[in-house]
């Protein structure tokens, strides 16, 4: 079921238009313009109703504030007023506000608009997910990559927690296609990808294709000890796939993975960590491929070391 939060201080008018959605979505009623902020940025609401007319911070001011914030500025908002003249339509309108109701509440027409724009972001959230999905693994797309990788790279520079960033890519996968075709190659692409993205699963995490048989992942909160680990266990699940290979290269498909950790300075980039972590898939595959390779901002090192070397 769709939510939908309305932000309105009077209790009256909020238990109204509660009543009119209630039997067709989720309703949350808030009645202070910051409590409105607050379980915006915290919950997943498909649209909110805002009264333009309150005490504390008037719709107008936290409507602009939803559209400054990253979190909020996705959520529709249809702006509740008495004041119906053009002026004010003008100006909810040009802060980002995508329709009106006016006072007192018509619930057919109440009904019919928070349909409409219920329909309107269910469709614009499917063509959305499809532009941020590799259409041949399901998992996220460098696009989805490049947007996220930045708003995670925010918050843990804000909350001062590590930031471990891996690179890895299928070892020698030019011979694989080479030998079996490019078909059998998009079949291992995908198998690797559904291992790894089992495997990555927490809140936390991020996994993405990165292009042809490359990929990226990053873990929030993790240290570069428990992050190396981890990924061992990855690196070691795509092994178990026993996936025949050119058996003069390697009796199954590997991937090698190359990752780094630092808690983000307000002088450092998502860009940064992520050449280090490309720094350190280029050691795993000197080692001999099929291998972690692991740096913390400290320059310490963690190296997996294999027998079948």
């Amino acid at each position: 079921m769709e939510k939908i939060l309305i932000v309105d201080d009077s209790l009256v008018q909020a238990t109204q238009l509660k009543s009119i959605l209630e039997n067709d979505y989720e309703i949350t009623l808030v009645h202070t313009a910051q409590d409105g902020l607050d379980y915006a940025s915290s919950g997943s609401y498909s649209l909110i109703l805002l009264d333009v007319v309150m005490p504390d911070m008037n719709g107008f001011t936290l409507l602009k504030t939803l559209q400054e914030e990253v979190i909020t500025r996705h959520i529709p908002v249809i702006l509740i007023t008495s004041l119906a003249d053009i002026e004010h339509e003008q100006l909810g309108l040009t802060l980002g506000a995508v329709d009106y109701i006016v006072k007192p509440f018509h619930p057919l027409i109440v009904k019919a608009r928070v349909n409409t724009h219920i329909k309107l972001y269910r469709y614009r959230r499917q063509i959305e997910a499809l532009s941020v999905t590799d259409p041949l693994t399901g998992v996220a797309n460098r696009r989805r990559h490049d947007r996220y990788s930045i708003i995670k790279w925010q918050e843990a520079t804000r909350l001062q927690i590590p930031f471990s960033v891996c690179m890895f890519d299928i070892d020698k996968f030019k011979v694989y296609n080479d030998t079996f075709g490019h078909p059998a190659g998009d079949t291992v692409i995908t198998s690797v990808a559904k291992t790894v993205a089992s495997h990555l699963r927490r809140s936390t995490d991020f996994f993405a294709r990165y292009g042809g048989e490359e990929f990226v992942a990053f873990l929030v909160g993790d240290s570069a000890e428990k992050a190396f680990n981890h990924l061992k266990r990855v690196r070691q699940a795509v092994e178990d796939l026993h996936i025949p290979h050119n058996p003069e290269v390697s009796p199954w498909v590997t991937i090698s993975i190359g990752g780094a950790t630092m808690i983000p300075r307000r002088d450092s980039t998502y860009d940064s960590c992520l050449k280090m972590a490309d720094a350190m898939l280029y050691d795993a595959k000197k080692l001999g491929r099929n291998r972690v390779v692991w740096v913390s901002d400290a320059m310490k090192q963690w190296r997996e070391e294999r027998s079948d070397s």
